[in-house]
């Protein structure tokens, strides 16, 4: 249902690059792309990154969360430990949850995920 999800940064190239690292096992490629935005796909949907079209500088939105579906646990908990070497904080360990198995971390920008598998 979901086409696609921005979430906004001050600092395209380090979001691509921390993206890039994060969903490098997922198999996701650039797809829409432009001097102010770069999303990733691995199929119907994309998740992308953009900077502000008004200039003003990004903030990030209390309460919002972005939830990216994971096939395994396994790979839940090495995206976790990947996204904060990559400069990721922790909100949330990787563990069992009421409706399966997640973590949560905010990007570099402070934008929240949640990776999880309802498995």
């Amino acid at each position: 249902m979901i086409g696609f999800t921005w979430v906004p940064t001050n600092d395209l190239e380090r979001a691509i690059a921390f993206y890039d690292a994060l969903f490098a096992d997922l198999g996701a490629q650039h797809a829409a792309t432009n001097e102010r935005l770069m999303s990733w796909s691995t199929g119907s949907s994309m998740f992308g990154v953009i900077t502000p079209i008004n200039g003003e500088p990004a903030t990030i939105g209390n309460g919002n969360t972005v939830g990216l579906m994971i096939p395994s646990t396994e790979m839940i908990d090495a995206m976790y430990a990947k996204a904060l070497a990559h400069g990721a904080t922790d909100e949330g360990e990787p563990g069992p949850r009421w409706y399966g198995y997640a973590a949560y971390l905010r990007d570099p920008d402070g934008n929240k995920l949640c990776l999880f598998n309802m498995g």
